[in-house]
């Protein structure tokens, strides 16, 4: 079997039987391809078809460094004039290799040159990290490689505890996340903490997080909403020999997600992008005297600093907080002025994609070292410089988003509030249309409450919402009233579709909000509203909805009162959790 094994590897090795496969990583705030991945695939009959079998067999017999430079040339050559300079390549190299000194050697900006690529478009991604046996040595080589601008990723973080210890000692520009994590995000509540927590953690850290195994429309949902920045599948592509964009349809469907939840019916937006609050600052080189940036921070006692920037690409920043404390002292001025800025340059900063949402750009800010909290934020797009925003634009902004949400927004789900529910209605009723009107609710949802407690109801709440949301044809609008009451307008043809989707998925999902006990039982024992002790059915979604012709109602007022009766009488069906009228 051992020989047999081998000569399969040989076979393959020397036959050059490898081809490679690209997926799509994309950016879910725009639905763009940030990069792509590069996959090897065994192109003969053989029992080492699949990958892992494949790198484990060449790791336990000696092959690995053989099969890894196979690889990697053999997708170098594929890719060859075909990337575009704003795209990145993720290569997976096993940590035993990128460790070796015939690959540091060999893995440089000429040698990419003869493929038309530069080191700042290649991700070195990590994987194997348990095979690391010198950290040390680990470190220096990844230093080594940022240096020459090659960008780090770490694979399936978040699959041991060593990934987190090693994120903390090399820093890398990208996290993948375990793939594990990701499945049936929308049904587990642990994972779906653990994402949260990582997305904030990586926000925190200047990290970019990447999803990876997104299969479900669902699971791309719920990592837009939770602020995910990018993410690769086979829902949104399965890998390919050709470089290919995503399916129009998947990318509406992300940028559609955003309108959604950007736009809160001609309120300003409680997710603008920071994009909007930039502002050009003037760039140096790093060669710029540091004479010459005092004596520019002196002309101008407006400037708050200087971007240093390289090949369109920020590399530091200078602010006149830290210029003028490093040149103070006897002999700080005459020690610095003649030299590069590059030497006094802060390369610590945040950096933000144009398109992050501001709330997000002020929570970083905001959890930046006391010495660093009042320095501006650089904004970068396709990661080149774009411009600043300071400190003062940014929370002034932000205290206008806070404002906007308290008044329109319900805090629980960030769906739209009561106001903007009651403006949308009067809209419709002004445009002398038929249109559908929905109000929903949570069958049995107090019994349910005070056996699981408030912060489980929430997550029903939730739960009802998300739902509510992922299945809201594009441009049409949902609101929460509060508590468990939910209000849909849409077009009316898609009214029987839509409330049978939600429905059906709302019962299926809350399931697992139940102990085993409940669930198995199909029921909970709760007192009634009269203190008696009663058996009620698990929860399930309440829907009433009128197909609404504007002409047959006088005021907003008047909808309202026949849906609340409707809504009365469909908690009473006993088949169906929704009924349909017509005006």
């Amino acid at each position: 079997m051992e020989q047999k094994i081998v000569r399969e590897l040989d076979k393959i090795i020397s036959g050059k039987h490898i081809k490679t496969v690209f997926q799509p990583i994309v950016s879910l705030r725009n639905g763009e391809i940030h990069g792509y991945e590069a996959l090897s695939r065994v192109i003969c009959q053989t029992d080492l078809a699949n990958p892992e079998d494949l790198f484990h067999a060449a790791l336990t017999y000696n092959r690995l460094r053989e099969l890894d430079q196979l690889c990697r040339t053999t997708t170098l050559e594929t890719i060859s004039g075909k990337l575009t300079f704003d795209k990145k390549l993720f290569l997976n190299v096993n940590s035993l290799i990128i460790n070796h000194d015939q690959f540091q050697l060999g893995f440089t900006s000429r040698f990419l040159k003869q493929y038309s690529l530069k080191p700042e478009q290649i991700v070195l991604e990590i994987t194997e990290r348990n095979s690391i046996a010198d950290i040390d040595k680990f470190r220096k080589t990844i230093a080594h490689f940022k240096a020459e601008n090659f960008h780090i990723a770490i694979d399936d973080a978040g699959a041991m505890y060593s990934g987190l210890n090693l994120i903390n000692t090399i820093h890398p520009h990208y996290i993948k996340m375990d793939r594990r994590l990701i499945h049936n995000i929308d049904l587990g509540r642990l994972n779906f903490a653990l994402i949260k927590g990582m997305t904030e953690f990586c926000r925190m850290s200047n990290i970019r997080l990447i999803a990876e195994g997104i299969e479900t429309q669902s699971e791309l949902m719920i990592l837009i909403d939770l602020g995910v920045p990018y993410a690769q599948g086979y829902f949104l592509q399965k890998p390919d020999e050709q470089i290919k964009d995503i399916d129009a349809a998947i990318k509406r469907m992300i940028t559609d997600c955003h309108k959604r939840k950007n736009n809160v019916f001609g309120t300003p937006s409680a997710n603008s992008h920071i994009s909007n609050i930039c502002t050009p600052t003037e760039v140096v080189s790093k060669d710029t005297k540091v004479e010459d940036i005092f004596n520019k921070l002196k002309a101008n006692p407006d400037a708050f600093g200087f971007c240093v920037v390289e090949n369109e690409r920020i590399i530091g920043m200078i602010t006149k907080s830290h210029l003028t404390l490093q040149l103070s002292g006897r002999f700080g001025f005459s020690l610095y002025q003649n030299q590069p800025v590059s030497l006094l340059m802060d390369t610590d900063f945040i950096a933000v994609d144009y398109q992050m949402p501001i709330n997000e750009v002020s929570r970083m800010a905001m959890s930046r070292p006391q010495e660093k909290l009042y320095d501006f934020i650089v904004v970068t797009k396709n990661d080149n410089y774009l411009g600043t925003v300071t400190i003062k634009d940014l929370l002034q902004k932000t205290t206008e988003i806070e404002v906007v949400k308290a008044k329109y927004e319900n805090p629980l789900t960030g769906l739209p509030g009561n106001l903007v529910i009651e403006q949308k209605i009067r809209m419709c009723l002004s445009e002398k249309k038929t249109f559908g009107i929905l109000y929903l609710d949570i069958n049995h949802f107090k019994e349910y409450n005070d056996i699981y407690g408030f912060e489980n109801g929430d997550c029903v709440i939730k739960l009802l919402a998300d739902i509510l949301v992922l299945h809201l044809p594009p441009g049409q609008f949902v609101g929460h009233v509060g508590g468990d009451d939910f209000v849909v307008i849409l077009d009316d043809k898609d009214l029987k579709s839509y409330c049978s989707h939600v429905s059906s998925e709302f019962s299926r999902k809350v399931l697992h909000y139940y102990n085993p006990t409940d669930r198995a039982n199909g029921y909970i024992v709760a007192e009634n509203r009269w203190g008696v002790i009663e058996k009620f059915s698990l929860v399930t979604a309440s829907v009433a909805g009128i197909r609404a012709k504007s002409q047959d109602f006088t005021s907003v007022l008047d909808l309202t009162e026949k849906l609340a009766k409707l809504k009365k009488k469909s908690k009473k069906l006993k088949d169906d959790n929704y009924l349909l009228i017509q005006s």
